[in-house]
């Protein structure tokens, strides 16, 4: 009987110290990540298909990711519940003004049941980018094998093709990781073009 109760309380203290040494953080009772973003690259010969989704907006307005093909898109998944959505909104705001015409940003609003609150955040922050409104985050789907149920906060950086080039899985790191995140896509697209 000993052997067995040192043998089950080995076993625990060893699963307690893998948990320890991982540098993975779960979403809990949030719903969200908790960890700084965790942030990926993708090479122009190793991306997928062109990512298709279109839908209402917040303001009811009908948006297609296609509409902005030709150029860097910048996918912003937020909800105006989330603690590190609302921290980072300032940063966001600073690379879409930064990158200007370069890039176009939008939104993918998730887990908000009304377009009440994320409207009252959009003026809050004063965001300048439509964001679609997707309460059940069935928009997340069409991000399959980039994003999850639970990546929020998240963004992803589509190539002038519509294709995953980046991702920052997670809280933003900063301004300028997000805004070289999209100067590397299109001067990884420049460089292709001219090779």
């Amino acid at each position: 009987m000993t052997r067995l109760v040192a043998g089950v309380l080995g076993a625990l203290a060893s699963l307690l110290l893998l948990a320890g040494c991982s540098g993975l953080e779960s979403t809990g009772d949030k719903g969200f990540i908790t960890a700084e973003g965790a942030v990926s690259e993708v090479g122009a010969g190793d991306r997928g298909d062109a990512i298709t989704l279109d839908g209402e907006g917040l303001d009811g307005e009908q948006l297609d990711i296609a509409d902005w093909r030709g150029k860097p898109v910048v996918v912003v998944v937020w909800g105006s519940w989330s603690t590190p959505c609302r921290d980072e909104a300032p940063e966001v705001v600073e690379a879409a003004d930064e990158l200007g015409d370069a890039a176009q940003f939008v939104g993918v609003n998730i887990r908000n049941f009304s377009t009440a609150d994320p409207q009252a955040f959009v003026r809050r922050w004063e965001i300048p980018y439509p964001s679609f409104f997707s309460p059940t985050g069935e928009a997340l789907l069409a991000f399959s094998g980039t994003l999850t149920a639970n990546s929020i906060p998240s963004f992803v950086v589509l190539d002038p093709e519509g294709r995953v080039a980046a991702s920052i899985i997670g809280r933003l790191p900063s301004t300028t990781t997000l805004v070289q995140l999209v100067e590397g896509v299109t001067g990884a697209e420049s460089e292709t073009a001219r090779g």
